[in-house]
């Protein structure tokens, strides 16, 4: 059947319309030729689930006054923010209502409702989501602080927002769930990160009540001529790189640093090497204290307050102590 084999999305009456009677359409679907991806929304049963598809099933259902936001939009703006989990498991569509109509209720949809002005919206192939500046602050105030800076940056570096343009946001959002945060880190994202972990390790530093490094600084080495390093102190010759394993799986990918890093550490620099178990609340103040003591060493007159929180991507981080009553 055309309709199957194009892969789309389609709903009931484009089966009708196709020649797919009501019977015929239960009968594929109990077969397992197809599946529903959303409520009231099939396609071919090989086709694989993504936000996009997901976000193409919506188009064909959802009504004008509701919108995509949040990760998922962010994942439409080319920001890929899921998680490991998320990424075995697409996550619902993030959807919102806008003016005052009631929230989307639908299998494969996270709804809500959200004030959101004219400009904080555009079109992506025919479906309405929220524009790059907005799903960056949406984002930063409403998920977890690592994932919030993460955001920031990516969405800084690809459509180059700037510090001034996300503070004009900011009154958009009085009063409103997670301004605080918001506000606060603003200040601290960069247009000059290379990669989700790279922002995450950069605000552990900064909530650690460390001096916070510079993104991506470059040096020139007699042997290799310039080489970059990321999350650096230049003036001191400390970094804190993070060993991904999308960019350090080959071999060649990894005697490329180990060169680089010898050449480095040659010249004098401290080279502290992460890896994503390394992040995690327990794991992470092994290299902390590593870096604290570098710190010290190379300059002294830091007076580094240190501090072992919770952990900067716990919800109840930073909170104040409330008063009984």
């Amino acid at each position: 059947m055309e309709l199957l084999d194009s892969g789309a999305p389609f709903t009931a009456a484009m089966a009708t319309s196709a020649g797919i009677s009501a019977r015929a359409l239960k009968r594929l679907s109990a077969s397992g030729q197809i599946r529903q991806i959303l409520h009231g929304v099939y396609v071919a049963v090989g086709v694989r689930d993504t936000i996009d598809l997901r976000a193409r099933a919506a188009r064909l259902v959802l009504p004008d006054h509701c919108v995509v936001c949040d990760v998922c939009a962010a994942w439409l703006h080319g920001i890929d923010l899921l998680d490991f989990a998320e990424l075995d498991v697409v996550p619902d569509l993030d959807v919102v209502a806008v003016a005052g109509h009631q929230a989307p209720e639908r299998k494969g949809v996270f709804g809500g409702k959200r004030t959101l002005q004219a400009d904080d919206i555009m079109v992506i192939d025919g479906l309405r989501v929220t524009t790059p500046i907005r799903t960056a602050c949406d984002v930063a105030r409403l998920r977890g602080r690592l994932r919030a800076i993460a955001c920031l940056d990516a969405f800084r570096k690809e459509y180059g927002i700037t510090i001034e343009e996300l503070r004009a946001m900011l009154p958009r959002y009085v009063a409103q769930r997670g301004v605080i945060q918001l506000r606060e880190l603003i200040p601290l994202s960069t247009d000059r990160a290379d990669s989700q972990p790279e922002s995450w390790v950069r605000l552990i530093i900064h909530d650690e009540q460390l001096p916070m490094p510079e993104p991506q600084v470059w040096t020139l080495l007699p042997d290799l001529g310039w080489v970059r390093t990321e999350n650096a102190y230049a003036h001191l010759r400390i970094a804190v790189e993070y060993d991904g394993e999308e960019h350090h799986t080959s071999e060649e990918d990894r005697e490329h640093d180990r060169k680089r890093r010898r050449a480095l550490r040659a010249a004098g620099w401290i080279i502290i090497v992460i890896r994503k178990d390394d992040l995690g609340e327990r794991a992470r103040s092994w290299w902390l204290r590593e870096l604290a003591a570098a710190l010290q060493e190379r300059a002294p007159q830091l007076k580094t307050k240190r501090i072992y929180s919770r952990g900067p991507d716990e919800p109840s981080y930073h909170r104040r102590p409330q008063r009984r009553r």
